[in-house]
């Protein structure tokens, strides 16, 4: 026996899911949220740490829709309305991936800035290595992360099942 299936985009996924369990979505968007803020309870625990622990305490996990001016990286862009991140301060790519050693005049990195150093002004940064702590935490955690949003969804699925009497 074949089994068909057919693909629904987010909306339509998401307004079947609301007419059979309306539960669902809202102890999806709980366990969301819920995840963001484990996620970035981890991140803060492996952020490299300062004189100061202001970057480290500034990892936070949030709705999306809190954060209006927030760029989203390492994904596409999402639809999803209830949608929740990781927030940092933007010194985070640079602890993340390191930087090559650089000129620190302005525009350092480019020709003119290597003029000038040449010159003699500005002078040379070493670069930083690399303090991976915000990817390499999220793919240890991902597989986690779905099963606590998935096991939500479950949740409100079985509650409107037993409501139905099914």
């Amino acid at each position: 026996m074949a089994l068909k299936a057919k693909i629904l985009g987010r909306e339509a996924l998401t307004a079947k899911l609301d007419q059979l369990a309306p539960a669902a979505t809202k102890y999806a968007n709980a366990a969301k949220l819920a995840v963001a803020e484990e996620a970035a309870e981890k991140m803060r625990d492996a952020a490299p740490r300062g004189a100061t622990l202001e970057y480290a305490e500034s990892i936070a996990g949030d709705l999306l829709k809190n954060h209006p001016d927030a760029k989203q990286v390492g994904i596409t862009p999402t639809k999803d309305p209830d949608a929740a991140g990781i927030f940092a301060e933007w010194i985070w790519n640079f602890l993340e991936f390191g930087t090559a050693p650089h000129n620190t005049a302005p525009g350092g990195g480019t020709a003119l800035g290597q003029a000038t150093h040449t010159a003699g002004g500005g002078t040379q940064h070493p670069g930083t290595q690399a303090q991976a702590h915000i990817f390499p935490t999220w793919r240890s955690y991902k597989k986690t992360a779905k099963q606590k949003i998935q096991a939500a969804i479950r949740k409100g699925v079985r509650e409107a099942m037993n409501k139905t009497g099914a």
